[in-house]
């Protein structure tokens, strides 16, 4: 794209027309981001889907922190995957149901639902060529004008029945593993030159399994049940993380479903919100570099102090995965991910690394909470899942669409509920203008 000198000049202006003096937020009791002083989330919508628990309000109104907790329709998340785990099962399908339908499936009906994402996986041959086609080499903006490709595939793209909503969410939910690998697998095709490979998916398989088959067939059962726990904490977060709020302003104009959830997908792609897993790879690979003794805790704690003092690494001040808008003692999303880091640490023969990365949590948490003024900080979820994700052979292209591909399920689930509850109306907030108000015009050919 070309920058000729007008667009140079236009873009100048940009300093002087969008600056907008901090004491006027004040002043006319705008909150920035939506956030509260203290960082929690203005609250502007009522949902019965997820609740994300990082703080607690008191008889006299202050709110104080609290152990973070992730509830789905009601049950803590760590209840769900301690089921999982103990019954040696998969369980993000179990997870679907639930936030889809708001209660938790018996055998039959989780094997049926199973059943129905394995059916609703294969894309039309068409728009398998098309995923195979489309230039550009983020993922992320591949799988966006996919989705939105399906609509001409739907025979009733903009059909708002609760019956029609359910069968294009589940569709999409089931569509995502196939459209990721098919991505990749071209992108890989046309940039290294590799054989491509195309795999339908396995109707024996779980969903997780079946992602990693299409992506690269081979895969061992700790990897798979990594996957799944990795997609059950991503599946859902609350209303209010940016993507799914994104769903909910969009659905509430009434538009389809597929430009809804390719809206959410540009969301999520920013490196604020999805996009930030990949900074925190980047900073463990720079750190793993100029550490030279991955022991030496004060070798750790002195470097993680210059990048907070904006020394070294990207000079942002940020040590990466470490704080979180909404969990202030614990992410219990960091704190499920960490045991089973330990446990696919050990099966790859990457212990030492893992300590590093554990070493460099506890001094990072403890620099971060004092250098917040003794405000406690945790680790968060992004903290393990690049580690997660390159011990089962994941590669970064992809670390964000597979969070789209788990959170695409509590996208569906809050667009149903946006379209569906009786007290709905178009989400539409306002802003001040603060700019000139009797600005005289001035006709051409006087300028």
């Amino acid at each position: 794209m070309s920058h000729n000198f007008l667009t140079y000049k236009i873009a100048d202006t940009i300093k002087r027309t969008a600056k907008i003096e901090p004491e006027l937020f004040s002043q006319y009791g705008v909150k920035r981001g939506l956030r509260n002083e203290n960082g929690s989330g203005v609250l502007v919508g009522l949902t019965r889907i997820g609740n994300v628990v990082g703080y607690e309000e008191a008889e006299d109104g202050s709110i104080f922190p609290v152990p973070g907790r992730l509830l789905y329709r009601g049950y803590d998340v760590n209840t769900i995957v301690d089921s999982v785990v103990s019954e040696h099962r998969f369980g993000y399908e179990e997870v679907a149901y639930l936030l889809l339908s708001g209660s938790l499936p018996d055998a039959e009906e989780l094997e049926q639902f199973r059943l129905l994402l394995v059916e609703n996986m294969p894309l039309p041959h068409e728009a398998v060529m098309s995923i195979l086609t489309l230039r550009g080499t983020n993922v992320m903006n591949i799988l966006a004008r996919s989705v939105l490709e399906l609509y001409n595939y739907d025979e009733s793209p903009d059909d708002m029945s609760r019956e029609n909503m359910m069968a294009q969410s589940i569709s999409l939910i089931a569509h995502f593993p196939t459209i990721i690998a098919y991505a990749y697998n071209g992108l890989i095709h046309h940039t290294k030159g590799l054989p491509l490979h195309i795999r339908l998916p396995n109707p024996e398989l779980s969903y997780a399994e079946n992602f990693l088959y299409m992506l690269k067939n081979e895969y061992s059962e700790l990897e798979a049940r990594t996957l799944d726990q990795l997609l059950i904490l991503q599946a859902e977060h609350g209303g209010g993380n940016n993507s799914t709020f994104t769903v909910r302003v969009t659905s509430s104009t009434q538009t389809d479903m597929y430009s809804s959830i390719a809206a959410a997908i540009g969301s999520l792609k920013g490196p604020l919100h999805g996009g930030a897993n990949l900074k925190l790879s980047s900073m463990f690979d720079h750190l793993k570099g100029v550490i030279t003794d991955w022991q030496d805790k004060n070798e750790i704690r002195s470097y993680l102090k210059r990048m907070l003092d904006k020394e070294v690494f990207d000079q942002t001040g940020l040590i990466y995965g470490i704080g979180h808008a909404v969990y202030t003692i614990t992410d219990p999303r960091a704190e499920i991910l960490r045991p089973i880091a330990r446990e696919l640490a050990a099966e790859k023969d990457r212990v030492r690394e893992l300590e590093f990365m554990e070493l460099v949590e506890r001094e990072a948490i403890e620099l971060v909470s004092s250098h917040k003024s003794g405000n406690k900080a945790t680790s968060n979820v992004d903290f393990w899942t690049g580690f997660l994700y390159d011990m089962i052979q994941v590669p970064q292209e992809i670390i964000t669409p597979i969070f789209a591909m788990a959170r695409c399920v509590g996208w569906a689930a809050h667009r149903n509920e946006e379209l569906t509850f009786s007290g709905r109306r178009i989400i539409r907030p306002a802003y001040r203008d603060v700019g000139e108000t009797s600005a005289s015009y001035i006709p051409l050919q006087e300028r």
